[in-house]
This record gives structure tokens, sequence and C-alpha cells, in this order.
């Protein structure tokens, strides 16, 4: 009976984990013949018996019966007198089966068995949660909130699994109370230790994708294909969208009338405004497409392979001035999605202006940093002209840069023409 309170360390295993029969013997072997190793130097000459659904446990160890004397390995041979103790009749030469009882390996060396064996299970445990998960990568997932952290949100899902939402892949609306559901994909699996870490994540564009196809029966049927998606998380995606059956409208079908079906997929993102347009090969149009709102008079495109960013190239988009805003969108929006969504940097030109006639930003490089080109160009500022035009309240709200910096370029700019 001394082994019973072992073999109760790992009945309660069984029940917590859902550990299967054949695993559990697995696991329970392997953690008592390390323990016999280090007892008595070698497990080979051992049988162990195990039933854990009855809580039965037994080690056998077997040995050869020699001479009074002639014992070399104690382990693995045992004295005629000793031999005989078990059973008279023993003789030379015969095999022994001798009962080993836990007590034999010493209380120090049981404890240790028991933490091995809880080890061991959790490990088990932590190893197929691992695997559970690394197969459900890129897939949607709901956990309930457990614990809110300053930089984290701590999840439980049914089975208990802890889930973790950083804040970096919340959406910036994103609030939520202690027992709410929460939605989003699982976007890495990873082992840190023995432990897996998931995490899920609601603001990379396959959430998006997924929620298409929860929401949309031809998404999922496979009738509408998504091409490509650009997201600002909770603040403006656009998505575009083809079908095989010339017979589907694939943008109508996933709007639906009066938007009845993109609706939910905009509350989930935190009313994320979504864009849904016709995907095409055709480069120009796909653009053209892209930048809408804004009607684009003409385009010339710049291919430029191997660019360490992954852009596909640069793009000169001509429209009218009355156009340009809307290409751009509030804070340079709309304009950077567009890039996202078709590979390409857009610049916006204004159509009707004559090359000698304005400077690209660029041709100040010597006098206006780098950074602060980058900052106009972020919302489609890119030529003299087109700071000039902008007024500084306007360009302080649409950049990250400070109206000193602002009213020297524009000055810098007016020094060009006036020259």
């Amino acid at each position: 009976m001394e082994n019973l309170a072992l073999i109760e360390s790992f009945s309660e295993f069984k029940g917590d984990k859902n550990i299967d029969r054949v695993t559990l013997m697995a696991i329970l072997e392997e953690v008592f013949r390390a323990a016999l190793k280090r007892k008595f130097g070698s497990d080979d000459n051992f049988d162990i018996i195990i039933n854990p659904d009855k809580g039965d446990l037994e080690i056998w160890r077997n040995r050869v019966v020699v001479a009074d004397g002639e014992v070399e390995d104690p382990n693995e041979e045992i004295e005629l007198s000793e031999a005989q103790k078990i059973e008279p009749d023993f003789e030379i030469g015969e095999d022994v089966s001798e009962e080993v009882k836990l007590v034999d390996l010493g209380r120090r060396a049981i404890l240790a068995l028991r933490q091995n064996l809880i080890s061991k299970i959790y490990e088990h445990d932590s190893t197929n949660t691992f695997k559970h998960f690394k197969e459900l990568e890129g897939d949607i997932y709901s956990a309930e909130v457990h614990h809110i952290r300053h930089n984290a949100i701590i999840l439980l899902d049914d089975d208990g699994n802890e889930i973790v939402l950083p804040k970096s892949e919340q959406i910036r609306s994103d609030y939520f109370r202690k027992g709410e559901s929460v939605r989003g994909i699982i976007k890495t699996v990873e082992l840190r230790g023995n432990k897996p870490v998931i995490i899920l994540s609601r603001t990379a564009p396959e959430f998006l994708v997924k929620l298409f196809e929860q929401e949309i029966p031809e998404v999922f049927d496979g009738l509408i294909t998504i091409e490509g998606v650009a997201r600002i998380p909770g603040e403006k995606a656009k998505v575009a969208v083809d079908s095989y059956d010339d017979r589907i409208d694939p943008v109508g079908a996933c709007v639906g009338m009066k938007g009845s079906r993109i609706h939910g997929i905009v509350r989930e993102l935190g009313n994320e405004n979504i864009d849904v347009l016709n995907y095409t090969k055709n480069t120009q149009l796909y653009i053209a497409r892209a930048l809408s709102p804004a009607k684009v008079v003409s385009m010339k495109i710049h291919e430029e392979e191997g660019r360490a960013d992954g852009k596909k190239g640069r793009v000169d988009v001509f429209l009218l001035p009355e156009e340009v805003s809307k290409a751009i969108g509030k804070n340079g929006v709309n304009i950077r999605l567009a890039s996202q969504l078709t590979g390409y940097d857009l610049d916006v030109q204004r159509e009707g202006v004559e090359a000698e006639d304005d400077v690209e930003l660029t041709e100040f490089s010597d006098e206006i940093e780098a950074w602060v080109i980058k900052e106009f160009n972020k919302i489609g500022l890119d030529t003299a002209r087109s700071v000039l035009e902008k007024d500084v309240k306007e360009l302080l709200k649409r950049t990250d840069l400070e109206e000193e910096t602002i009213l020297e370029v524009q000055k810098i700019l007016r020094e060009e023409f006036e020259d």
C-alpha cells in the first residue's frame, strides 16, 4: 500500500489533463525506470507493471542465482542462500524475480520520483497545448478576459489555456472588461521554457480576412476570393476582392444591401471604415481603384525590382487639383492604404502643372532634412508647390512636424520661386 499516495498523484492528473491511458503508462514507466537507474545503476533487468485505472503498480527485479560469495553484480546476481529465503527450492543458474517495494528506494528518492512525475505530465500537457495551437495559427479564436494589465490582456479559453493579447495587437478603440469575450486570430505560438505562449492579434490584416470568411458565405465557399488587404487598424481598411463567377458581383456581395453584410465586421473592428474594391491584374486600373474616391487622370509607372522595402516601384499619379485631397485622404490615410494594397509608392501630381513650374522636394535635400521631406511625402506632398499650397494649420494636423519646422521649409521653398 506504500505506493498509493504516488499513484494518486497521477490519477488526479489523468482527470485534469485528459491524458490517454497509453501515454500515461509510458510517462509512468519512464519516471520509474529513471528512479531505478539512479538507485541500482541499471534498469535493464526490471519489469514494471502498471494499471493506472486501478492505481496498481508492481516493480520486479530479475536476478540470476549464483553460489554464495560469487556475486559480481548485486543488481543482476543473487547468492543461493538469499534466493532460497525467497523460495527454498531455487538452484544455481535459475532466474529469481523479486518484487521491489517503493520504500526500498528511500524517502528522498520517492519525493524526487513524485516531482519528476508531475513535471513530466505538465511537460506532456504543454507540448500537446503547443501543438494544438500551432495548428490554429492564422485562425480566429475566442477567449474571455481574465486579467487586464497595462501592456496586455490575459485571456482564458474554455479549457483554461492562457492566451495573451498584447497592447500592440489591440485596436486603439478596444476596451474590454473582465469576463468579456474577445475575438482575434492566433498570430504566433512559441515555447518559452516548457510553457506555450499564445499571442492573439486583432490588428493583423489576416484577422480582417477571417472575419470576411465568417460573415460572408461566398467568401467562405470560395466563390469570392480576397486578393489583397491593407489596414490601419480601427481607422480604415481597403480590401480587394474577385470572383471567377461572372454572375457574382464580389463587391456587392461583400457589402450587402445598405452595408448589411459588412456592418458586423465594421462593428467588430471598432467602426473601422472598410473600402471594398474589385481586384484586377491591370496595374493602372488597380491603382486607380485603390485611390478611390479620387478620380485619376493618368499615371506613369516606374518599376523598380529588388527594393529593400519590398515595393514594386514608384508611380506618378496625375489628378485634377480638386481631386488631390481625396486621393491623399485625412492624415494621408487613403494614399497610405492604396500604397500598401498595390505595392507601389504613389506620388500625387497635379494635372496641368508643368514640370518647370514646380520642383520636387528631394531637390532641396541639402537644405531640408530627409526625415522632414519624408513626413510631407507620407501625406502625398512631394513637390515645392504642393507644400506651399497648404495652410500651416493643416500641415500641423496631418504631419508630425512642428510649426517652426513647417514655416522654415515653406520659407526655403518660397525663396526658390522668388529667385
